[in-house]
């Protein structure tokens, strides 16, 4: 096992010797990879669905047991500040996001109580999550093990596992993070804080109808996001970069996109995929001509359209 030594997944496994073979076995359905540095929380009590509702991008109140769901707390102008992977079990609504972004998260929400019956707790240092390809199997439910599955699930679910059992859910044929990396930029599924910036609004990432619920009542910075939904043209846009293979490297988070000398975006998450690949996720400005090749560093990329530059009622990230 080789583990990632640097990066928001820093201290988890990379791959285990074949990351190639990694990625077909995930994209047959079997293996699982380990995701437990993902901060956990949970929100308690009679009033948290509604509460959560009235605070975030998407429609909670009525949200069923076992139904996955993505939920964004956005500023007041619409920038994406915290990102919920949540499902509710009945009784708790337990929700997964980046590593170290849980004590930002819950001040947040604690700071937002008032008069609520609703708990919150940051499980991190109990909980964490291992991604399995696939639908939950009937083992899940015997082990009474909580699961999500959403849109943005990779076509397969999160199972919220205590620490101490993350060995035993991962089963006999682990995969690494370079495979589950490289299926994730493949599926067109952004990941908030590496693709996008402390200036991104969903309508940019694609993530609409993913992360945001059109047709909910009023929340923060939903002026923002209906504007630009109804009037078209969000000032970037996320794209699929497919990279030079001749270069024998890939790029890192945050470096610059230029077309001929002029900076337009920045590079997002990066992996070399087994059929298309080096790829990667960019976020350049809505005007950038979309038959152009971009350039970071040596890299020259090829553009894939994710978010329509023209449009307002923009696609959502392609999953496939």
């Amino acid at each position: 096992m080789v583990l990632n030594e640097s990066g928001p997944d820093a201290g988890v496994a990379w791959h285990h010797g074949d990351p190639m073979g990694e990625q077909r076995a995930l994209e047959a359905g079997r293996g699982a990879v380990d995701l437990h540095h993902r901060d956990v929380i949970t929100v308690s009590g009679p009033d948290r669905l509604t509460w959560l509702h009235s605070l975030t991008s998407q429609h909670l109140d009525q949200l069923a047991p076992g139904v996955g769901t993505t939920a964004l707390i956005l500023s007041p102008n619409g920038h994406i500040e915290q990102v919920m992977y949540g499902v509710d079990d009945g009784e708790t609504f337990w929700a997964h996001t980046e590593p170290g972004a849980a004590p930002a998260l819950v001040e947040f929400l604690d700071r937002m109580r008032f008069m609520s019956q609703v708990e919150v707790t940051d499980r991190s240092n109990s909980y964490g999550i291992v991604w399995r390809p696939g639908a939950p199997s009937a083992t899940d439910v015997d082990h009474q093990l909580l699961t999500r599955r959403a849109e943005d699930s990779l076509g397969g679910y999160d199972v919220f596992t205590p620490l101490g059992d993350v060995a035993s859910t991962l089963g006999d044929q682990p995969a690494g993070t370079w495979a589950y990396e490289a299926l994730r930029i493949a599926a067109g599924v952004p990941r908030i804080g590496v693709d996008t910036d402390h200036r991104t609004i969903p309508n940019e990432a694609g993530l609409l109808g993913v992360g945001v619920h059109l047709d909910k009542g009023c929340y923060r910075g939903q002026e923002t996001i209906a504007r630009v939904h109804n009037i078209g043209r969000p000032p970037r846009r996320l794209v699929r970069l497919h990279l030079d293979g001749s270069v024998d490297q890939l790029p890192g988070v945050g470096d610059p996109l230029l077309l001929g000398d002029k900076q337009v975006g920045f590079v997002g998450s990066s992996a070399r995929h087994h059929e298309l690949g080096p790829i990667a996720f960019g976020l350049v400005k809505r005007n950038t001509p979309t038959d152009k090749t971009l350039v970071t560093g040596e890299i020259a990329c090829a553009q894939e359209v994710l978010v329509d530059p023209e449009v307002g009622l923009h696609v959502k990230a392609r999953l496939t």
